[in-house]
């Protein structure tokens, strides 16, 4: 029997790109699952007390619907990570959080699983399971701030609150896997150093995995990571790119290209959101044990995944093109 049969779990953005590989995996493991429409709110507002003070008031057919979960599982967001709308991004990725916890712990919900990104820790050396939030980008500065706020529900609340953060996450129909697949394609890939560096990345196959578990894993702790998939700066664009091994960059050089993008780029829209990934592309960005590896977890699609999804990306740039 899997620990998730029997569970009713409400998915908030469930036809999503993440959302829908939740549901998928939710439903895999013999959940019941409500699929609920995030709603597209906007704010102006960037104070956590003033954003709890507004998802209070706010009610909807999507947020009245959580009545008979077990868990509900926040998978609503704004997909590109080099967005600068911020009024958006701080209304799907702190304020839409805030008024679905508030309604989950108005239908007596038990836990609530908040799916956030790796990128509320920036450029920290290694991505870890701990409250530290250091955001670099527009996006990753709303990631942090519903962070915060759901947060300071819980502990108003006295509700269980799982926050997520899975890495770069990759798979069809994404454009920034578009974007990296014909980059691994390319006479540009490239990578700083030996290219051995571990790469924070992850199929969202495994990503909707992930989260299954955290709904149904006993004992979860406030903040979990996504395990490291084994993928490194080299072999990702090697497997993206059919093989072919990306040329290395001397890391001194590298670093500096990056310092001038961001004195650059960095000032513009979006910008700062484009540097850094492609510092992590070259650089890659270690990542702490995950407590779901030491429940015995393991990602269910392996390297073979990779390879599959670039063959994927290619076929449907061809049907497209």
């Amino acid at each position: 029997m899997s620990a998730a049969e029997g569970i009713v779990a409400a998915v908030v953005g469930a036809s999503g790109f993440v959302g829908s590989a939740v549901v998928r995996a939710l439903e895999a493991d013999g959940a019941t699952v409500i699929a609920v429409a995030a709603p597209r709110l906007r704010t102006g507002e960037r104070d956590p007390d003033a954003l709890v003070r507004h998802a209070a008031g706010l009610s909807g057919p999507g947020l009245d619907a959580l009545r008979g979960a077990d868990v509900v599982v926040i998978a609503a967001g704004v997909p590109d990570a080099t967005g600068s709308d911020v009024d958006q991004l701080v209304g799907a990725h702190a304020l839409l959080p805030a008024a679905v916890f508030a309604a989950a712990h108005r239908a007596g919900v038990r836990r609530v699983v908040h799916v956030s990104s790796g990128a509320v820790q920036g450029a920290a050396e290694v991505l870890d399971e701990s409250p530290h939030r250091a955001p670099e980008s527009p996006y990753a500065v709303s990631k942090a701030l519903g962070e915060e706020v759901l947060d300071r529900l819980a502990r108003s609340a006295g509700m269980e609150l799982v926050i997520y953060r899975p890495p770069s996450v990759q798979g069809p129909g994404r454009r920034v896997t578009e974007r990296i697949v014909a980059l691994a394609r390319s006479p540009l890939r490239s990578v700083a150093g030996n290219g051995h560096s571990p790469s924070p990345q992850a199929l969202v196959g495994n990503v909707g995995a992930a989260v299954a578990a955290l709904c149904a894993l006993p004992g979860v702790p406030p903040y979990v990571i996504h395990p490291w998939e084994g993928i490194t700066s080299g072999s990702l664009l090697e497997l993206l790119g059919a093989g072919r091994r990306p040329r290395r960059i001397p890391a001194v050089l590298a670093r500096s290209a990056v310092r001038l993008a961001r004195a650059t780029l960095g000032r513009t829209a979006g910008g700062e959101g484009t540097v850094r990934r492609i510092e992590v592309l070259w650089f890659g960005q270690r990542q702490a044990p995950s407590w779901l590896t030491a429940q015995g977890w393991v990602p269910p699609v392996g390297a073979e995944g990779w390879t599959r999804l670039a063959e994927d990306v290619a076929t449907s740039t061809r049907t497209n093109g």
